[in-house]
């Protein structure tokens, strides 16, 4: 972790100092973590490139467009990224409706429903997680007009790198049925399902463990199975 001093200023308030803090006191166990998500990663990558061309392929035939989906996310610090992502919706989805996805949502294609089921959307995250701008386990990586919206407690969660999955993403897994319910889609988002989420998030690094991380990741692959 940088120093405090070195944080960007926003995140430099009262708020964000318990979980500082807690994090800190924790820097053998984020180093494994860091050791981890690369050497996972970078085997996961090998080991699913024949899974990886052939959704490549069934995206291409599928539908017009290019098989990653690729949108700016803010990560550790504020910093923003390009997230990569199977490509599951219609070409240019995002001038055509929210930036978040309802459950009966109509820009999403064919192939796309079906890899969205089993979570083969994310593979390509992997990619960043080499990269250095996400974890297997964190913060879900918002869209910076979300992060806009976040109070002093919830900047805590970008004291980490965003995560491909959460105690979060597991409770939350059926987000789309409670946004598809609502007139305005954006605003449940930010004023219902966010808080909600980041209660989570801020719990997990109040009680940082890396082995707790290892039980979130098979967690989530059990959900995955159901």
């Amino acid at each position: 972790m940088c120093r405090w001093e070195d944080l960007p200023e926003h995140m430099r308030c009262q708020a964000v100092r318990p979980y500082y803090e807690a994090l800190a006191a924790r820097q053998g166990m984020l180093l494994l973590k860091f050791i981890f998500d690369r050497i996972i990663a970078l085997l996961l990558l090998v080991l699913l490139s024949p899974v990886f061309l052939l959704v490549a392929a069934w995206i291409r035939l599928d539908s017009p467009g290019e098989v990653f989906f690729r949108q700016e996310r803010v990560t550790r610090y504020g910093r923003r990224f390009r997230i990569y992502k199977f490509r599951t919706m219609v070409k240019n989805a995002e001038s055509l409706g929210t930036q978040v996805t309802t459950k009966q949502d109509m820009r999403v294609t064919n192939v796309g429903r079906k890899i969205r089921a089993c979570r083969l959307d994310e593979i390509p995250q992997l990619i960043n997680i080499l990269k250095g701008e996400m974890s297997f386990v964190g913060t879900r990586p918002e869209v910076p007009r979300y992060v806009a919206h976040y109070t002093d407690d919830m900047l805590a969660t970008l004291l980490l790198p965003a995560g491909v999955t959460s105690q979060a993403s597991i409770h939350y897994k059926d987000e789309e049925k409670l946004l598809t319910e609502s007139d305005n889609a954006d605003r449940t988002y930010v004023e219902a399902v966010l808080p909600g989420k980041m209660a989570y998030n801020l719990r997990e690094i109040r009680e940082f463990s890396f082995v707790k991380e290892l039980g979130t990741m098979v967690e989530t692959v059990v959900a995955v199975l159901k």
